[in-house]
């Protein structure tokens, strides 16, 4: 699946923190997004160790952009909540991945795989500026 939740969710927050001028915290977020606390928590620190947000402890921490928002791409979002990079087929990137091993006999598998490249390079071209002049 191409936007799971997460991704959902971390598009969603970067919104809201690109608006923001102090930190704002996972509880506060959380609040604001209807989103489970825990489950959003873990994907700040997910983006905050892809250097997409800073975070900070204390009374006033919380998390902010570490990035101007044009040089936050969707892809580079996506992957970091993803672990992965966001695949819209269960094929492999390669005919030698392929989990059937029948690459070399599927007729489909050129044409996804080049879609798949096409929707990466879309992905990572769009970025959080341009979500946020929508």
């Amino acid at each position: 699946m191409l936007i799971t939740r997460a991704s959902e969710y971390a598009i969603l927050s970067l919104i809201l923190l690109s608006k923001a001028k102090t930190p704002q915290d996972s509880d506060r977020l959380s609040r604001e997004l209807s989103i489970s606390k825990s489950f959003l928590a873990k994907i700040l620190q997910a983006m905050a160790k892809k250097d997409i947000l800073k975070s900070f402890k204390g009374v006033h921490g919380g998390f902010v952009l570490a990035k101007d928002p044009k040089e936050i791409s969707m892809l580079l979002i996506m992957s970091s909540v993803e672990g992965k990079a966001p695949a819209v087929f269960d094929c492999a990137s390669s005919a030698d991945d392929c989990p059937s091993d029948k690459a070399n006999i599927c007729s489909i598998w050129p044409f996804l795989n080049k879609l798949q490249g096409k929707i990466d390079s879309f992905l990572d071209e769009l970025t959080l500026s341009d979500i946020l002049e929508d």
